[in-house]
């Protein structure tokens, strides 16, 4: 379920002072019910729901960017090649274009004390790079020459007495080529690209219950 953008922006979270310059692009409550403190096992359903690799890094046009998301329908996994195309053909994925190249990392934001927690999980085949993980919240980052984004998963109380997962999406489009980016894609995001993904995170998260 989608949920208005004061659902993060209301709660403490450290990532607020990392992003003062970013806009919250989405926010949307997971379907993982749970007790208290179960972060790390959205984040191992998270990561499970990630792109599996169409082809083996190493081998021609492989490596991460050629990646389906794991499970998802024919639709989803026609957008993910499609958008690793253009990014091909227009040099958006470019080195130099990304983290250490265009932009600098939000570590380098840090205050000390984030410097001094881990960085939590990779997620696999997904183009992000872990910032920080706490109790209730943990941090990733992109980019590319269209924007550098924020995944930030967290673990909230779902007002009923139990607890679920959220996760919000944060971006800094670079200029009007990003913002114009950002709008082009923003319709099959909505239409095609969460519902799976929240499905597939539905999934594993039930399929970790039973296990």
């Amino acid at each position: 379920m989608r949920l208005p953008l004061a659902a993060h922006a209301d709660q403490p979270w450290r990532i607020h002072e990392l992003t003062p310059d970013f806009t919250v692009e989405d926010v949307w409550a997971l379907p993982t019910p749970g007790g208290p403190g179960e972060l790390s096992r959205l984040l191992t359903a998270f990561g499970a729901a990630g792109p599996d690799g169409a082809k083996e890094a190493g081998e021609p046009g492989g490596g991460a960017e050629e990646g389906f998301p794991a499970g998802a329908p024919l639709i989803v996994r026609f957008l993910w090649e499609t958008r690793w195309q253009l990014g091909r053909l227009f040099g958006w994925d470019d080195e130099g274009g990304g983290l250490g190249g265009r932009v600098q990392t939000l570590r380098d934001r840090f205050p000390d004390d984030l410097r001094a927690v881990p960085t939590g999980p990779e997620m696999g085949k997904l183009p992000f790079e872990p910032l920080y993980l706490l109790d209730d919240e943990w941090a990733a980052e992109m980019a590319n020459r269209t924007v550098h984004g924020v995944l930030h998963l967290s673990w909230v109380p779902d007002g009923e007495g139990g607890y679920r997962g959220q996760m919000a999406v944060l971006v800094k489009p670079n200029g009007r080529r990003g913002a114009a980016y950002m709008a082009a894609i923003k319709p099959f995001r909505y239409l095609f690209v969460y519902p799976a993904l929240l499905g597939l995170i539905g999934r594993k998260w039930r399929a970790g219950a039973a296990a």
